[in-house]
């Protein structure tokens, strides 16, 4: 009984590993940094092991930390599924995750949240940042992970994302004609920074191709119809960043941004995790 552990710690372990800070960690179980601090600080007692190595500037799983982190998220997930099991109803939470931030990750982090607690009903929504913004504001939903919105400055930057002029390897432009583009329809953010760009460089381009999602516009550029603007981490297989041959304007690393009214700890742990996955995806 002396090697048992407490659950509350072991949970706000996984959270800092997740967000990489106290703070933050903090926010989630709603309590302050200073009871984060030894809440950690009797786990690695407990264990026998520095679990964390702490910097004025960051916060890193050490060697153990790393080994630890698994088992960790098993025990937590094992405790809430005991106490969903006596449970009466389920929560619910609505997210809508950007087409242009919702990667091919995605099936692995609704799988990896459902198993994290399922006494809480995901919903996720897909859409474009001006449609589920909408959303958002009408309280339809209780998220938002988009890209960053001209004329919005509320939300927490998650991450920033490199975009590049991406086409397929063996595609080729035809010297004196324009640029052919793929792009998504109006609204879209990345759309309208893109054709910004590309005009303000003086470049003659034309659009090629409307896709409903990013996984049009892939194709369309798997397809050879053209280049498009895109998150690296999006690309298919055998798509090249053509944007330096071309002389195509640099884009700028976007902004991935999260607007959330979440209070209940439950809900905000998920969303902190989903919050540090596509923080992880971009960094990667």
């Amino acid at each position: 009984m002396e090697r048992s552990l407490d659950v509350d710690a072991v949970r706000a372990f996984v959270h800092v590993a997740d967000t990489g800070s106290f703070t933050r960690c903090a926010e989630v179980m709603g309590t302050s940094q200073s009871a984060i601090s030894l809440k950690i600080k009797r786990l690695e007692t407990r264990l026998g092991q520095r679990l964390l190595e702490r910097t004025p500037r960051s916060v890193r799983l050490s060697a153990p930390g790393a080994i630890f982190l698994e088992r960790a998220r098993d025990l937590v997930a094992a405790h809430d599924r005991v106490l969903c099991a006596f449970g009466t109803s389920r929560q619910r939470l609505a997210i809508g995750i950007s087409d242009h931030v919702a990667g091919p990750e995605l099936p692995t982090l609704i799988a990896r949240m459902n198993a994290r607690d399922t006494g809480v009903l995901i919903e996720i929504r897909i859409g474009s940042t001006g449609e589920l913004l909408q959303a958002f504001d009408h309280r339809e939903l209780n998220a938002a992970i988009v890209r960053f919105h001209d004329d919005r400055d509320d939300g927490e930057i998650i991450t920033e994302e490199k975009f590049g002029w991406f086409a397929a390897s063996d595609w080729r432009h035809r010297h004196g004609e324009p640029i052919p583009v793929a792009t998504m329809p109006e609204p879209c953010g990345v759309r309208s920074l893109a054709s910004r760009l590309l005009d303000d460089a003086g470049i003659d381009w034309t659009e090629i191709f409307i896709g409903g999602g990013v996984a049009a516009v892939s194709a369309a550029v798997t397809a050879k119809l053209g280049v498009a603007a895109l998150a690296r981490r999006m690309l298919p297989f055998g798509v090249v960043d053509v944007g330096p041959a071309l002389g195509l304007p640099d884009l700028p690393r976007l902004p991935i941004v999260l607007h959330s009214r979440v209070r209940d700890g439950r809900s905000a742990a998920i969303l902190a995790e989903l919050s540090a996955a596509f923080r992880s995806a971009a960094r990667d």
